[in-house]
């Protein structure tokens, strides 16, 4: 049983920040690459950034400048700070991991449910 747990959504003014946080827990040996993806209703989910295990990221265009992401290789969390918020950052966001679960197994894709996150403008 591996599970992701996103916290941190909620309601902002535009302009204003908010801090995503992922907490990966259960029968885990190793962490890969983790990740942010977000997503409107009826539309398809869309890459926010990524971290790689030695700490690269990369960032959509879209918010290249704004969100920083980040990971904590110790606790198993991926965090997302969301600086300088508009109404396009409204959508539902979610936390990915490649994760292992033991020596003998290869890498699976792991998602968080999700946690909204909504910019008033």
């Amino acid at each position: 049983q591996v599970q992701l747990v996103e916290s941190g959504g909620g309601l902002v003014q535009a302009g204003g920040s908010l801090r995503l946080s992922c907490a990966a827990s259960g029968l885990i040996f190793r962490i890969n690459a983790m990740a942010w993806y977000r997503q409107s209703p009826g539309k398809a989910r869309e890459l926010v950034a990524t971290v790689a295990k030695d700490g690269t990221t990369n960032y959509a265009d879209s918010v290249k400048g704004r969100f920083t992401i980040s990971r904590d290789n110790a606790k198993n969390m991926v965090n997302l700070q969301m600086n300088d918020l508009n109404a396009g950052d409204t959508m539902v966001y979610y936390c990915n991991a490649e994760i292992q679960r033991n020596r003998f197994a290869t890498s699976s894709t792991y998602w968080g449910q999700g946690t909204q996150v909504t910019v008033s403008s």
